[in-house]
């Protein structure tokens, strides 16, 4: 341990030069932490993520504004409509988890334990919510963990997670409460938002598994998520058991896959800094420093994916046409040498993807008349 604390005092003053001597560290949360694993080969993000560095503003500076954010009405109503699901000491909420999951007898209102989790600082925090949670595993009866803080080492750099909720089930279980102001329409909610909800909730899930692997015996965390939404179009509360196993393990497999935030930050030339209140043209050479690697889906996941969307476009990668482009075409990254292989300028005519690209600019040219690629 004392060999390691210089390596990590070290990694935290070389994060806090990245973003600047006077700049907070912006948190990251569940919805980054799950866009970051979906890409988990984009250094850039990573690097960006494990600073704490604003995207956002960062994009701002480099003139290319994300639009990112939630409405203030989304904001109110959906605050709003968790406190009433956690009211009287989350009566509700506890009851809507022992009608779908189980976990022992049925609640009683107001006999549920809700322990205080207030403490300095983000490490304090975390140390006071698995405090509560090695208290309630062993007490037996429903505890509800309102905003309880976890950690996750994310590419060795620890992140700081907050569920909405964590319940405790008498049979010592846990279960990982995910509250969303999106309706629930006759049972079932929108499709693509019930999948964000699951790929958010999922490191939540493996940030508790963490916590849990820590204490003897072992407690289960469940990998069924309580997604708790409006009923219809109503503020009354409804629940869904959200099956989150596919997106546990993918999830857990695409953060084993990042490079660790130290051996980026090794690679950058001294003295970088995403510092906004630097020059333009500094900031986007230290952003150019660290390579990215973007594809459109992250157009609705990340802050700088429009900045990095043109510097594709300008560079003429594959990547910007999609990943799945990407995959089929192999070894050509370039448009250019796509457009040279359907040419037949470039390429071994045995590869698949040539072979592929030369008969599609030949279907091509035949319904043309003989036009070119």
């Amino acid at each position: 341990m004392p060999k390691q604390e210089p390596r990590a005092t070290g990694l935290r003053q070389r994060l806090a030069e990245l973003r600047g001597p006077s700049v907070p560290p912006k948190a990251l949360d569940a919805r980054a932490l799950a866009a970051l694993a979906a890409n988990p080969g984009c250094r850039r993000r990573a690097l960006l993520d494990g600073a704490g560095v604003d995207k956002a503003t960062l994009a701002e500076a480099l003139g290319s504004p994300s639009g990112f954010g939630q409405s203030q009405f989304a904001f109110v109503r959906g605050n709003a409509f968790e406190a009433r699901v956690k009211a009287d000491g989350g009566a509700e909420l506890l009851r809507l988890a022992h009608g779908l999951l189980g976990g022992g007898p049925e609640p009683e209102p107001g006999t549920a334990r809700v322990p205080e989790l207030g403490a300095a600082g983000p490490e304090g925090r975390a140390a006071r919510t698995a405090l509560a949670l090695r208290e309630a595993a062993s007490a037996a009866e429903w505890t509800l963990l309102d905003h309880p803080l976890l950690a996750l080492d994310v590419a060795g750099s620890p992140a700081y997670l907050e569920p909405d909720a964590v319940v405790v089930h008498p049979d010592g279980r846990w279960t990982v409460v995910e509250i969303k102001s999106f309706p629930m329409v006759d049972g079932s909610a929108d499709a693509s938002k019930v999948g964000a909800a699951a790929r958010q909730s999922a490191v939540y899930v493996l940030a508790l598994e963490e916590v849990a692997r820590r204490l003897d015996p072992v407690p289960g965390v469940r990998h069924e998520v309580l997604l708790v939404c409006p009923r219809d179009f109503s503020n009354l509360p409804t629940a869904s058991a959200v099956d989150a196993r596919k997106q546990v393990a993918v999830t857990k497999r695409q953060l084993a896959r990042l490079t660790r935030i130290e051996e980026i930050a090794e690679a950058l030339p001294p003295g970088t800094t995403f510092d906004v209140e630097r020059p333009a043209a500094e900031i986007e050479e230290a952003v150019s420093a660290v390579p990215a690697t973007y594809a459109p889906q992250c157009l609705s996941s990340c802050e700088l994916a429009f900045h990095c969307r043109d510097r594709a476009r300008e560079a003429g990668t594959v990547t910007a046409l999609g990943r799945s482009l990407r995959g089929e075409l192999g070894g050509l990254t370039e448009v250019e040498r796509v457009l040279a292989a359907a040419r037949g300028a470039e390429g071994d005519p045995d590869d698949p993807a040539v072979a592929a690209l030369r008969r599609a600019a030949a279907l091509r040219a035949e319904a043309l008349g003989g036009a070119p690629c």
